[in-house]
């Protein structure tokens, strides 16, 4: 199917409150120029340069998310650019943006990322990590940036029922953090790419990830 077609099949599944990401990375820009003259504004990316580059050629009005593994060494080339940073796996990242906010006077708005899937490969917070952190209220010693919520990938391969469960755990503690803690941000619930997004949806997720089910395969 066309891209065209497949917004549109998308779409119809998705419930209004729920925001797509087109997932662009490896994707040229005639495809993304594609999915926005359709109407879609908010693209994510995974490496710096591509972003940057990406962002230098298309429409100034697109909402970038970066949603790749973000190396302290690459913050100053994302942050100014990036609209939302869904993969804050650690304390050190969650520290060197705060600090280069602050440097330049912006503020970034950002996920930390939850660790549920049961691969080694994946990265994040744990559970307990993300209660601690705000019952601490860690997020007051980061004052050049936004925590907006949580971002999580479920496991490849594994059952539907799996997947679901891995999503409930963290739908759970997103809702704990919105009814415990005065974190006025705390409003996004980023889970569910092509393969799982309407388990996601259905867990409790308002933002997905969609990126093959648009586009096609991804040339590398």
């Amino acid at each position: 199917m066309s891209i065209a077609q497949n917004i549109a099949h998308i779409r119809k599944q998705l419930p209004s409150d729920v925001q797509l990401v087109c997932v662009s990375k490896f994707h040229p820009v005639e495809a993304i120029q594609t999915a926005y003259d359709l109407g879609e504004r908010i693209f994510g990316e995974s490496r710096a340069q591509e972003l940057v580059e990406k962002q230098a050629r298309l429409p100034k009005d697109i909402e970038w998310h970066f949603i790749g593994s973000l190396q302290t060494n690459k913050v100053k080339q994302v942050v100014p650019l990036a609209t939302l940073i869904h993969s804050v796996d650690s304390i050190k990242l969650l520290e060197a943006i705060n600090r280069y906010a602050e440097n330049q006077h912006i503020i970034s708005h950002l996920l930390l990322e939850v660790h549920v899937a049961k691969e080694d490969t994946k990265h994040g917070f744990s559970i307990e990590e993300i209660k601690t952190f705000f019952s601490h209220k860690s997020w007051e010693a980061y004052p050049a940036v936004r925590i907006c919520g949580l971002m999580t990938m479920g496991t490849n391969g594994v059952t539907e029922e799996s997947n679901r469960t891995e999503f409930e755990l963290v739908a759970n503690l997103f809702k704990e953090i919105q009814h415990t803690f005065d974190a006025p941000y705390f409003k996004t619930l980023s889970m569910g790419m092509s393969n799982d997004y309407t388990i996601a949806v259905t867990a409790g997720s308002n933002m997905v990830r969609i990126g093959s089910s648009i586009f096609g395969e991804r040339t590398y």
